[in-house]
């Protein structure tokens, strides 16, 4: 077995958050090394940028941190490199951002591939070392032992950062193998739970067949008292979509509590039900009811069709009551999509677990960053917003407490 001491600090997890450590802690003229069990670093960061990639949100500061929970999530993070600091650090990079129409920010050439071959170009003149295919299987007194290609091996830096993402995503490194490592060491660790993922609805099978992968545009969906507008997909498998993973922690919760939980989606919510009854009632006499859905109530194919899913083949005849279901189609949601099928992870190393440097209490110069601490927030830029906010600040707790060591 291979066992060095060295002076170089380990970053264990070649993600946003781990480079984003890499790099401070490089910057402050410190030598890092960055491991990771994939054969090539960046690798969620590359499929977050498949349609565009959505790195932070315009909104300001406050809202912005409210939608992190649990409630001050990441705060002094964010509150640190917010969304400014980050567009400016891709502007250095050579990849401006601009701002889209929902207010969400974009490199300028959409993609993540020519952000990260800057990224890590600038860690290659940094002086970071990267070390592929590299799998944590052990923490030890004061060393870390990993499966590597040419054997075991086990190293004794003088401070490392734990950044190996949730459970979320497993072919591409993050398949939560770490939990029992840290609860080996008394960690207190949450449930790693689905977040940003669709939901099961026992669709029949003629709607399954006909809609699955259509969208549902420009809706409103409320859940556990709580509204969100957006677009939605329907799946073979049930619901899924942007509005839908807005709520996705609401409604995960209630069906945790209650078995079940209900999703009422309004398929006009441009229209007052007043406004919407009167458009289907002024239809002409011995119109089919699919011609008034079309025709008056302005629903596309796959929001009729749902409307049956929702009450039944029977609608009602009557406009204010066509009217009312529109604006209120309820769904029963039965289960969440698995964690491995989701977006990002729910759950974590517990806020106890750390002081405020990050730093593990059960374990001092062992530090956690990214998708591995217990948060979670929604898609629309403010889940990278936390990776790169969470890893700079404890590669900046790191370097305060080498300062103190």
């Amino acid at each position: 077995m291979d066992t060095r001491a060295d002076q170089t600090l380990a970053i264990v997890g070649g993600g946003p958050a781990g480079l984003a450590a890499a790099e401070v802690l490089a910057e402050a003229g410190h030598a890092v090394t960055v491991l990771d069990r994939m054969p090539s670093v960046g690798r969620k960061l590359l499929i977050a940028g498949r349609g565009g990639l959505n790195l932070t949100h315009s909104e300001p500061l406050p809202a912005f941190l409210a939608r992190y929970h649990p409630p001050g999530s990441l705060g002094q993070a964010i509150g640190t490199f917010p969304p400014d600091s980050l567009r400016a650090w891709c502007e250095g990079l050579g990849e401006p951002t601009f701002v889209g129409s929902s207010g969400r920010v974009f490199p300028k050439s959409f993609k993540a591939s020519p952000l990260l071959r800057a990224w890590l170009a600038r860690l290659g003149r940094l002086g970071v070392t990267i070390r592929t295919r590299h799998r944590l299987v052990g923490l030890l007194d004061g060393g870390l032992a990993f499966e590597a290609p040419e054997g075991p091996l086990t190293l004794r830096p003088r401070a490392a950062l734990l950044a190996l993402g949730g459970a979320s995503w497993p072919r591409l490194g993050s398949d939560g193998a770490w939990v029992p490592l840290l609860e080996g060491l008394g960690v207190p660790v949450s449930e790693l739970r689905p977040a940003n993922a669709g939901f099961a609805v026992a669709w029949s099978e003629l709607f399954r067949e006909r809609f699955a992968g259509e969208p549902l545009k420009r809706v409103a969906l409320h859940a556990e008292g709580e509204t969100v507008r957006g677009e939605a997909v329907i799946t073979a498998e049930g619901i899924e979509g942007g509005a839908v993973y807005a709520l996705s922690r609401v409604l995960r919760e209630a069906i945790r509590a209650r078995g079940e939980a209900r999703l009422v989606l309004d398929l006009r919510p441009d229209l007052t039900e007043a406004a919407l009854a009167a458009r289907l009632g002024a239809g002409k006499p011995g119109q089919s009811t699919a011609t008034r859905l079309r025709k008056a109530g302005g629903l596309a194919p796959v929001a009729a069709g749902l409307l049956r899913e929702a009450a039944g083949p029977a609608l009602p005849a009557a406009a204010p009551d066509l009217a009312a279901l529109i604006k209120a189609a309820p769904l029963r949601l039965t289960a969440m999509r698995p964690v491995e099928r989701a977006i990002s992870t729910a759950g974590g190393v517990e806020a106890s677990a750390l002081d405020p440097r990050f730093m593990l209490r059960a374990r001092p110069g062992l530090f956690v960053a990214g998708e591995m601490l217990d948060w979670e927030a929604p898609t629309g830029g403010y889940l990278l917003q936390g990776a790169f906010a969470s890893g700079r600040a404890a590669a900046a707790g790191m370097l305060d407490w080498l300062r103190a060591a």
